[in-house]
Formats: structure tokens, sequence, C-alpha cells
């Protein structure tokens, strides 16, 4: 007599659990075996799931916005800034060694006098930041308001992402981790009701099951 070897039943699919774990949170499979409990259970995981998306899309949507409106303010400011090169008239003092803590600081960059043409053509001079190895007569690019004052340079774009997406990051941390805990105090909570249900259970069943309900009524 043959005998058929039976293969080991293989796990459920993730979408297929995911499936059926999703009709438990809607009561949309009868399940006789299934505790009021269970469908609690699976109804915290899926609403911690549709939270997670809801923070993926709330983190997005945050960085998106924070991207354009500074990237519109940065190309506001830099349509007003004008670049320019600025000439030295007098080139750092190099008797000290570049970084020495007398030359001011472990900087490589030291003050000179500069000058440069404004937008209108007039002439401006002013103390601006320059490598040390600068000699006089060096051109630098800097950046001028309509005035002709030196200013500091726009914001570039790939700073303007990276930051973005930093505090979109940052957000989605903070959601995350925010669901997780609240997730964690839910399932904790069926737990002690899932402990507090079976002692009862235990406590009304198991004189039945051991006899000493019997004994108790023949006494």
């Amino acid at each position: 007599m043959s005998s058929t070897s039976r293969r080991p039943a293989r796990p459920a699919s993730l979408p297929r659990r995911t499936g059926r774990q999703l009709r438990r949170a809607l009561a949309a499979r009868h399940e006789p075996l299934a505790r009021p409990l269970d469908r609690s259970r699976a109804r915290a995981w899926l609403l911690a799931a549709l939270g997670a998306v809801l923070a993926v899309a709330l983190a997005a949507g945050g960085a998106l916005l924070l991207y354009r409106d500074t990237a519109s303010r940065a190309a506001a400011e830099r349509a007003r800034l004008h670049q320019v090169d600025a000439v030295i008239h007098s080139a750092p003092d190099h008797a000290a060694p570049a970084g020495s803590r007398y030359a001011g600081g472990y900087s490589n960059r030291a003050d000179v006098e500069a000058a440069w043409t404004g937008p209108d053509g007039s002439r401006h001079v002013g103390t601006l930041q320059a490598t040390r190895t600068a000699l006089t007569g060096t051109r630098i690019p800097i950046w001028i308001d309509q005035a002709g004052n030196a200013s500091a340079p726009p914001v570039e774009r790939i700073t303007i992402a990276l930051s973005a997406a930093c505090t979109g990051s940052g957000a989605l941390v903070v959601l995350l981790a925010a669901l997780t805990i609240a997730l964690r105090l839910r399932l904790r909570a069926l737990d002690r009701r899932a402990e507090g249900a079976w002692g009862d259970s235990w406590a009304r069943l198991e004189p039945l099951w051991s006899g000493r309900a019997g004994h108790r009524h023949e006494d």
C-alpha cells in the first residue's frame, strides 16, 4: 500500500494576510472563532497602517510646501541682488601663519579692503572676506543690493531642497513615533482586557472541568 506524502501547507502571502486582517477589522468575514478583542486588535493595526500612510503624505506635502515657499523667497532675493567683482586694495597680513590663533582665529579667511561698482555705476569701498593668500588687485565675486551695498548671497536650490527634505524627514519620524506609541498603548490595553476576560472565563469553567462543582453540589 503506497502512501502519499503530504507537503506542508505554505504560509499565506502578505496580500492575503492583509486582506484577511482587513476583512476581520471590518467584520466583513464570518469567523465563529474570532472574538471581539480579535476584531479590535485588527482594527488597531488597520488604523495604524492608515495613519502611517497619512503621516507619509503629510510629511511629503509639508516638505514640498516648505521647498516651494523658500525657493520663491530665494528667487525674489536673487532678483533683487546683483553679482559683481570686487577688487582687493589691501591684501591680508601674511606675517602671521594661516590658521594661527593670532591671525584672527583658525579660519583661513581674513578681512580685506576692496572696491566695487554699484548698479548705478557708483564706486563703493568696504571690508570683505577673502582668503589669506589673496593678493592686492585680486578680483572676488560678491553680491550687492540695489543701493550697491554688499549682501549675503542668495540661498542655493540644493540647500533649499536638503533643508526641506530634512524637515520632512524629521516630521515623519515624529509622526511615526507618536503613531507607534499610540498603537502599543492600544494593544497593551487590549491584552489586559483579554487577560481579564480569560480570568473570568477560567473562574467560571474551571470548577466544571475539575469536577469541583459536582462535589460542591453533592455537599
